[in-house]
């Protein structure tokens, strides 16, 4: 069984240590959905909600939170993102939004965290800018999907 990676020998909280790791270009892929009733999706793809155009704002508002994972998760490293895009896609035939985040650099350590945190702060924030018109949103498998760079090599979930 591997040991995890965040704990010192003393079985301490730690941060791990890069500074001799390999840079390589790293990729990570995230998915999730948020789920809700027929009529505030077709209310969002009609670009009727009182607070702003839906799409974009989640858009921007998970770049944003790719970018400040370190701040939001404790042993994150700070890292200098090179790319960082969201897909968010209306799906009528299961009520939700589908989200997928890509983002990539060239470093030391991986982006799985900052795709991770896209998706999530995407979907909170679908669901805060539409709760007046559906209290029962459901945000739902958030996932990593893809990783590759790095020693561990490449990820794909099945």
């Amino acid at each position: 069984m591997q040991k995890l990676s965040h704990i010192d020998p003393h079985g301490r909280a730690a941060m791990v240590n890069i500074t001799e790791k390999k840079e390589t270009k790293r990729v990570a892929i995230a998915k999730g959905r948020i789920y809700m009733m027929p009529e505030t999706l077709a209310l969002i793809d009609a670009g009727g909600v009182k607070k702003g155009e839906v799409y974009s704002i989640a858009r921007i508002a998970g770049i944003m939170a790719a970018k400040k994972t370190a701040e939001l998760i404790p042993l994150c490293h700070p890292l200098p993102i090179q790319s960082v895009s969201i897909d968010l896609i209306s799906n009528t035939s299961e009520n939700c939004i589908d989200i997928q985040a890509t983002v990539s650099l060239y470093g030391r350590t991986g982006i799985e965290m900052e795709a991770l945190t896209a998706v999530s702060i995407s979907a909170l924030v679908i669901f805060d800018m539409c709760k007046a018109v559906d209290k029962k949103m459901k945000v739902s498998d958030v996932r990593l999907i893809h990783k590759s760079g790095g020693k561990s090599g490449t990820f794909n979930a099945d």
